[in-house]
C-alpha cells in the first residue's frame, strides 16, 4: 500500500478535489448537449462558466495528484497507471481549455463545431482516466492508509488506521 503524500484531516487531498472539476466539466458538456437539442440560450452561458471553474479546479487537483504520483515507486504498475491517469487528465483539461478559449469571444458562448467536439472527446477520455484512478485506489491500494480495515479509528484521532483491528487482536 502507498499512503497519500498530502492529506487534510487524515484524508488524501487529490481525491477530495477531483470531484469538482469532473462534475463541472461533465455538467458543462451536458448543458451544451441540452443547448444543441433545445436552443435554450442560458445553457451555453452556464456551460461556459462551469467549464471555466472546471479548468481551474482540474489544474489545482493536478498539483496534488502529481505530489502523490511522485511517491509511487518507479517501475511499478501503479506508477505506469498513475502516469497515464495524470497525463490523460491533463489532456482533458487542455481539450476543455481550447474549447473555452474558442467560445470566450462569442456573445452567446455557443458550443458549435470544434468546441463541442473537443468537449465530447474530453468527456470520453474522462471515463477512461476515471477508471484508471479507480484501478489505482481499489485494485492497487494507492492512497490507502497502511493497516486500513473496517473497524479503523477515525482519521481525526491520533491513532493509526491499524489500531482497533479486532481481528488481529483475536489471533
Amino acid at each position: 500500500m502507498m499512503e497519500s503524500r498530502v492529506k487534510l484531516f487524515g484524508h488524501p487531498v487529490h481525491p477530495m478535489l477531483v470531484v469538482f472539476p469532473l462534475g463541472l466539466l461533465a455538467t458543462g458538456l451536458i448543458f451544451d448537449v441540452l443547448y444543441l437539442l433545445t436552443g435554450t440560450e442560458g445553457f451555453p452561458v452556464a456551460s461556459f462558466w462551469m467549464i471555466t471553474a472546471g479548468i481551474i479546479g482540474g489544474l489545482i487537483a493536478a498539483v496534488f495528484g502529481l505530489l502523490d504520483w511522485l511517491n509511487i515507486p518507479a517501475g511499478t504498475r501503479a506508477n505506469t497507471l498513475g502516469l497515464a491517469h495524470g497525463v490523460g487528465n491533463f489532456i482533458i483539461v487542455v481539450l476543455f481549455a481550447i474549447s473555452w478559449f474558442i467560445r470566450r469571444g462569442r456573445v452567446d458562448y455557443a458550443p458549435d463545431g470544434l468546441p463541442f467536439i473537443l468537449e465530447l472527446v474530453g468527456g470520453g477520455l474522462a471515463l477512461i482516466t476515471g477508471w484508471l484512478g479507480g484501478e489505482l485506489v481499489y485494485r492497487l491500494r494507492v492512497g490507502v492508509d497502511e493497516g486500513a480495515h473496517l473497524d479503523a479509528p477515525s482519521s481525526l484521532s491520533d491513532q493509526p488506521a491499524s489500531a482497533g483491528d479486532r481481528r488481529s487482536a483475536a489471533r
